[in-house]
């Protein structure tokens, strides 16, 4: 490795003392943090659950670095900020990263490059994207000890806007973007992802939901065979193949329901009631529920719509939902059941926003989907990390972006002996006893 000298240059004088400064510090990394990744990916496998399901054409006799590697070198820059491959050609002698890949700092060999990471994204076929896609579920899967007895699952889409001529790319009125809508979905119990879908961006049909779901309810039922599964999704989700399926396979729905002139008659009592009884009060607001039954002409069946009625000085607002949910009142199926589902948006913003699952940049389709897979498994990284803190801790519930600035985005020196490799972290560390409690909760049980 070339070791090139730079000119030091200067700072304005404090106390009479001139500041000069260099870049000479010797193995400094910037990203220290990320040997709590390793830890967290040494505990969930992860890269090795990956690289096991694509096929490697290489020559193994040529191989100078493993699909594993590879993958574990992508995923942990992703989660430290580093979303575009090219980064890869920085970050390759880093000496934390190479520790994290299970390289030594200073005489093992260098990390992949970028034209390395590009070829795996573009390696795999259909068929080996829809492994990985399982990978993924059987991981969230895996991560109960044992089957729970009910899960509810949030499904959103989300936009993701590109710039360049990506296959699959459609023009959305609604967002008014050349983009994909990307489906979402997530246990709503732990926030873990669930599974990642790349699409058109259109608004998906009753018939595609219909098969994403039969897919992932099959794997679930598979290991989960007595467990209750509740999908809860906005009123685009609510099409009529969807429910009906739902209905025949026992498997149950809250969806958001658009309101219409036949929905406003039925509740028409209700809501009159409610907001006469505000007049005559004179509160600013006044709330209420009620229920009916409702079917829509796509319908084969009339359903329960549970419908919440609110009555404020600028008139009436009426949000509809459909259930086939039995049990629970207007108001525990809207507020208890329903309401929950806008924290799936929270967990979209992270993986779209602060781990930049949006660098859907890949031409081919597929590829795109390899990548969402990548910035899913940081997900699964950041997720596990943050479930090492402490829960009484101000950062058990911070944002990615918030551990990664006080938990990653540290400085080391990084020393290489014969017998030993050190790691200095800075004295002044606001974050020392956390991370060392961190480090000692992710490490591997003893055997």
């Amino acid at each position: 490795m070339t070791d090139d000298t730079l000119l030091p240059f200067s700072f304005p004088a404090v106390g009479r003392k001139k500041i000069t400064a260099a870049f000479d510090g010797g193995r400094i990394t910037s990203d220290g943090g990320v040997m709590l990744l390793a830890a967290a990916e040494r505990r969930l496998h992860l890269a090795d659950r990956l690289a096991a399901a694509i096929q490697d054409p290489r020559d193994p006799a040529r191989v100078t670095h493993a699909m594993a590697d590879i993958l574990r070198a992508r995923i942990f820059a992703i989660a430290c900020g580093y979303e575009d491959a090219n980064d890869l050609d920085r970050l390759r002698t880093d000496p934390a990263f190479k520790l994290a890949c299970g390289q030594l700092p200073d005489s093992g060999n260098d990390l992949c490059s970028q034209p390395t990471c590009s070829r795996l994204e573009n390696l795999p076929d259909l068929r080996t994207v829809i492994r990985l896609g399982r990978v993924l579920v059987d991981l969230w899967l895996s991560s109960y000890v044992a089957p729970p007895k009910s899960v509810t699952l949030d499904i959103d889409d989300t936009l993701d806007a590109f710039h360049g001529h990506q296959q699959l790319s459609l023009f959305n009125a609604h967002y008014d973007e050349r983009c994909f809508l990307p489906i979402h979905i997530y246990d709503a119990a732990t926030g873990r992802p669930v599974a990642m879908i790349l699409r058109p961006g259109k608004t998906p049909t009753g018939k595609e939901i219909r098969g994403h779901l039969r897919r992932l309810v099959r794997m679930i039922r598979a290991r989960w065979p007595r467990t209750r599964i509740l999908i809860r999704g906005d009123s685009h989700y609510g099409r009529a193949q969807v429910m009906a399926w739902c209905e025949d396979n026992a498997v149950d729905y809250v969806f958001g329901l658009p309101g219409n002139k036949v929905l406003q008659r039925l509740v028409d009592e209700v809501a009159d009631d409610i907001r006469t009884r505000r007049a005559l009060e004179h509160k600013p607001a006044l709330r209420g529920y009620t229920e009916t039954r409702y079917k829509a002409k796509s319908w084969k069946m009339h359903r329960r719509a549970c419908a919440r009625i609110e009555a404020t000085m600028l008139g009436l607002d009426i949000r509809f939902v459909v259930t086939n949910l039995a049990n629970g009142s207007a108001q525990h199926i809207y507020d208890v059941v329903y309401c929950p589902r806008g924290q799936a948006e929270n967990l979209i913003k992270m993986h779209k926003s602060q781990l930049a699952s949006d660098r859907t940049s890949c031409r081919s389709p597929i590829a795109n989907q390899v990548r969402l897979v990548l910035h899913t498994a940081a997900y699964w990284l950041m997720l596990t990390l943050r479930d090492a803190v402490p829960k009484t801790h101000q950062l058990s519930k911070a944002e990615f972006a918030t551990l990664r600035l006080r938990l990653l985005k540290l400085g080391a020196r990084v020393t290489e002996t014969v017998s030993r490799i050190r790691l200095a972290f800075a004295a002044a560390c606001p974050e020392d006893s956390l991370f060392r409690a961190i480090a000692i909760t992710l490490q591997p049980a003893a055997p």
